[in-house]
């Protein structure tokens, strides 16, 4: 497929890899020096979202937040103008679920097909093609999508309408914050009571307290590696949209909240751009410990 890729971040760079090496003609935009790599494989350079636009029947977007999709399909120099009936976009990043149902009507308009297309799985993921991909849209949008996400990813799944791809990775970053805090507090609790947290952390992944997040994320936190990885401040973004959105539909969803607000402390206190199973230290601030790393 002629495919335009925006958005060459930590994850979208070598998602936008996957599609060159599948032997799709990928058109890029904002291509800085390291990622070079992607020209050299065959990746076209773009000057201007609006070139990407035009050139890709298919255009993917892995962008941070809610604010960048709506700059980039809708600001000055926005892409929607460019994008003719018949197209598709397809948006991988993770933003509002509310606001994606108001993107795909406004591209809908146009004749333009949407699909909302959140991942999990992280840069590892990303770089071994492993993404676990949530799909909101109509089966015709998702069947056209498909070919691109078994280049990206393995678990793909069809949620549902336009906005439930997005509901569903709100869901997934609930889970994944959560059990992030829960495996801090565990590990905190055992080094502080004086157990060994590396052998506390064995003995649990052997019994039901196991999951992956103890597997990968309680491996960092004992070895003090918080190089992202996934960013604090960005898993702090999608609790705020799960807080939004549960203030929005009068839910309480107490301990979500309350991770969110621990990720916050986190941020201010300068970890904002550390892995998110940095979310130890604040743990640790917050009861004055002290540690190495």
């Amino acid at each position: 497929m002629q495919v335009g890729f925006i958005g060459l971040g930590v994850m979208g760079s070598p998602m936008a890899g996957q599609l060159i090496a599948a032997g799709h003609e990928v058109h890029l935009y904002r291509v800085k020096d390291n990622h070079r790599n992607l020209l050299e494989r065959g990746g076209k350079r773009c000057d201007s979202a609006a070139e990407v636009a035009q050139q890709g029947e298919v255009v993917i977007l892995m962008l941070p937040d809610t604010g960048d999709v709506e700059s980039v399909l809708f600001g000055e120099g926005g892409i929607a103008d460019h994008l003719s009936s018949g197209k598709l976009l397809i948006d991988m990043s993770s933003i509002s679920p509310v606001a994606t149902k108001q993107f795909a009507k406004r591209l809908s308009a146009k004749g333009v097909g949407y699909v909302d297309a959140p991942v999990s799985g992280g840069e590892v993921g990303a770089k071994a093609a492993t993404l676990s991909i949530m799909a909101g849209g109509s089966e015709t949008d998702f069947a056209r999508a498909m070919p691109l996400f078994e280049n990206m990813g393995k678990n793909i799944t069809h949620v549902g309408g336009v906005g439930d791809g997005q509901t569903a990775k709100v869901a997934n970053q609930i889970i994944v914050g959560l059990t992030i805090e829960a495996v801090a507090e565990a590990l905190t609790f055992a080094k502080s009571a004086g157990a060994d947290p590396a052998k506390v952390r064995e003995a649990l992944i052997g019994g039901f307290a196991s999951s992956r997040i103890l597997e990968v994320h309680g491996e960092r936190m004992v070895k003090r590696t918080f190089d992202p990885g996934f960013r604090i401040r960005l898993h702090r973004k999608d609790l705020s949209l799960a807080v939004d959105a549960a203030r929005q539909l009068n839910l309480s969803l107490p301990n979500t909240a309350a991770t969110q607000q621990l990720m916050n402390g986190a941020v201010a206190n300068g970890l904002g751009d550390r892995d998110h199973s940095a979310l130890i230290q604040m743990i640790e601030h917050m009861s004055d410990i002290k540690q190495d790393g």
